[in-house]
C-alpha cells in the first residue's frame, strides 16, 4: 500500500455502544494491526440534541475491556487533536464556506414550517418532496436570492443551512472493498445539509469528510447504513479537490436478529434474554441495559464471537486469539449479507474460553464472587475449586453456585434428593461410613477413595446408594463433582461435621 494504513472508529456519544459498533471497531482494529497501521478514535458529537452524558466514557471503557487498543484519538491524544468534533466546529464552517465560494454548495434560508408545507403540497399531488436541482433555484437560497439579500439575512442573524449542490444527471462510479463496483445517478439524490447555523455545527457528511482528510485516513470501514451516503461523500472529495488522497471504503453487513429478520436491537435482547451492549449501562434518566461483562462473558470470547459475525477465515477454525484474528483477517472475506446473531453460540464461545482458564486465572474471577458472599480464602483454594467445576460452567456468573458448597456447608437439603436417599438403611450406612472416614489419616483423594471403596466392597453395599447419601450430606443436593474431589478439598474434619449435621437435623423419610 502506498500510504501507511490509518483507520478510524468514529462513534457518536448518543447512548451505550451497540455490539454492532464494537464489531465495526474490531474490524478497523484488525485491519490496522494486520497492515502495521494506526487505529484512531474520533468522537462524532455534532448531534447536540442526541448527546447523552456518560456515553463517551462508556465507549472508552468498552473498547478497553474488549482489548481494542487506540493509537491516536480521544483519551490518547495525537498530532491531529482535538478528536472530538464539537471542539473543531470553527474548522467546519471554514470548509462549508469554501464549498459555497467554489460553487459546490449554497445557503438555504427555508424554515422548518416552509419545508413542511412543501412536503404536504407534494404529498397532496401524490409525489415525494425532494430538495434538489428541481427546486433549489426557486426557493429561499443563495442560488435564487440577490447576493445583497443573502448577506443581509446572514448579517441580521437569520438561521440558515449550507446544502451541497448535487450535480444533475451525472453517474457517480464508486468502489467498495466488500461490495465491489457501485453506480448511482445524481438525479436520484437530494441536496444534503452540510452545516447548520442554528447550533454552529456541521452534519455528519461534512464533518467526517473533512476530518478523514485532515487525519489522513486511508480506509473507512463502517456499517452498511452509510452506503446510501457514499455518492455524496465521493462528490465531496471531488468538490474539495481531494480525490488523490480519498480513502478506500468498506461497508460492513448488518448484525441481524436471531430470527434473521431486521437489525439486532436492544428490544430483541430484552425479549430473548441476552445483552446487546458490551458493558452494563445506566442512562442519566436511570434506564439500564445489561452488558456482556456483567452477564459473565470473558472479553476474549466476546471478541472471538463478534469477529465471526460477518467474517469467516476460510477454514474450519472457530477459536482465535486476538493475535490469530489479526493474522487471519481480511476484508475480502467479509460477507455482503447480514450476519444473524445466535445467543446460544455466544454462550458456546464463552464456555470454550472459560474451560481453558488456569486455576490462577479462575481465582482472579472467583475471588470477588466469594468475597461478595462473605467467603475469604486463598487464591490457591479459590482457583482449585473453580478448576474442578469449570467444565460445567458457560458463564463466570455461574461459578458461585457451582463452587459454593466447597466453602459453605449446606443449610438445607434438596427435598427430592433427601426423599430418595435419606431413608431405609442409608442413615445407618452413613454413620458407619463416618467411622471409616474418621480413621483415615491420609485424606487425599486417592487414598480416601481406595479405603472407602474397599469398605463398600467388603460390606456389599450399593456404591451409588452410599455415594449419593454422602453427597446429600456434603453438598445438600444431587449435583457436584466426584465425592472424593469434595472430601479432599474440604478435609476430614469438615467432612465429618457435615455428616453429623445431616444426621442431627434431618429425620429419615419413611
Amino acid at each position: 500500500m502506498s500510504r501507511p494504513v490509518r483507520v478510524r472508529f468514529a462513534p457518536s456519544p448518543t447512548g451505550p455502544l451497540h455490539i454492532g459498533g464494537v464489531r465495526t471497531a474490531l474490524y478497523n482494529y484488525l485491519f490496522a494491526r494486520k497492515h502495521g497501521g494506526a487505529m484512531i478514535l474520533r468522537i462524532e458529537d455534532t448531534d447536540s440534541q442526541r448527546f447523552v452524558p456518560g456515553a463517551e466514557e462508556y465507549i472508552l471503557r468498552s473498547l478497553a475491556w474488549c482489548g481494542i487498543e487506540i493509537d491516536e484519538g480521544v483519551g490518547v491524544g495525537g498530532p491531529h487533536a482535538p478528536y472530538r468534533q464539537s471542539e473543531r466546529r470553527e474548522l467546519y464552517l471554514r470548509y462549508a464556506r469554501q464549498l459555497v465560494r467554489d460553487g459546490w454548495a449554497y445557503y438555504a434560508f427555508d424554515t422548518a414550517e416552509e419545508l413542511e408545507a412543501l412536503r404536504r403540497d407534494a404529498e397532496s399531488r401524490g409525489e415525494a418532496f425532494a430538495y434538489n436541482y428541481a427546486v433549489r433555484g426557486r426557493l429561499a437560497t443563495s442560488l435564487a436570492l440577490p447576493a445583497e439579500e443573502v448577506e443581509a439575512r446572514i448579517a441580521r442573524g437569520d438561521q440558515w443551512v449550507v446544502r451541497f449542490r448535487t450535480p444533475e444527471n451525472e453517474i457517480v462510479r464508486m468502489h467498495d472493498l466488500i461490495r465491489g463496483e457501485v453506480e448511482v445517478n445524481t438525479s436520484t439524490l437530494d441536496d444534503k445539509v452540510l452545516y447548520k447555523s442554528a447550533d454552529a455545527l456541521p452534519t455528519y457528511h461534512l464533518a467526517n469528510i473533512v476530518d478523514d482528510h485532515l487525519m489522513e485516513i486511508t480506509h473507512v470501514i463502517r456499517g452498511e447504513e452509510w452506503l446510501p451516503s457514499l455518492p455524496l461523500h465521493y462528490l465531496l472529495y471531488r468538490a474539495f479537490g481531494w480525490t488523490d488522497s480519498q480513502p478506500e471504503f468498506a461497508h460492513l453487513p448488518l448484525l441481524l436478529k436471531p430470527t434473521g429478520g431486521g437489525k439486532l436491537s436492544k428490544r430483541d435482547g430484552d425479549k430473548m434474554g441476552f445483552p446487546v451492549f458490551p458493558l452494563f449501562w445506566q442512562s442519566p434518566t436511570g434506564e439500564t441495559a445489561r452488558g456482556y461483562r456483567e452477564d459473565g462473558y470473558l472479553p476474549e470470547a466476546f471478541i472471538n464471537m463478534l469477529a465471526l459475525l460477518g467474517w469467516n477465515p476460510g477454514t474450519e477454525q472457530e477459536l482465535f486469539t486476538m493475535a490469530e484474528l489479526i493474522d487471519a483477517f481480511s476484508l475480502d472475506r467479509v460477507s455482503k449479507s447480514g450476519a444473524r446473531f445466535q445467543p446460544d453460540k455466544a454462550r458456546w464461545f464463552n464456555a470454550q474460553y472459560l474451560h481453558r482458564l488456569s486455576d490462577p486465572e479462575l481465582a482472579a474471577i472467583c475471588q470477588p464472587l466469594l468475597r461478595a458472599h462473605g467467603v475469604e480464602v486463598s487464591d490457591e483454594r479459590a482457583g482449585r475449586a473453580a478448576g474442578i467445576m469449570k467444565e460445567r460452567a458457560s458463564l463466570t456468573t455461574e461459578l458461585w453456585e457451582l463452587i459454593s458448597f466447597f466453602f459453605v456447608a449446606p443449610t438445607e437439603y434438596e427435598e427430592k434428593q433427601a426423599r430418595k436417599f435419606w431413608k431405609g438403611e442409608n442413615p445407618r450406612i452413613l454413620k458407619e461410613l463416618r467411622g471409616v472416614l474418621a480413621a483415615i489419616d491420609d485424606f487425599s483423594q486417592e487414598n480416601t477413595e481406595r479405603i472407602v471403596h474397599g469398605w463398600i466392597a467388603k460390606r456389599g453395599y450399593p456404591t451409588g446408594q452410599v455415594m449419593n447419601t454422602l453427597r446429600l450430606a456434603l453438598v445438600g443436593a444431587g449435583k457436584g463433582p466426584g465425592m472424593y474431589d469434595v472430601t479432599s478439598f474440604i478435609g476430614r474434619e469438615e467432612t465429618l461435621r457435615r455428616i453429623d449435621k445431616l444426621v442431627d437435623t434431618l429425620q429419615p423419610f419413611e
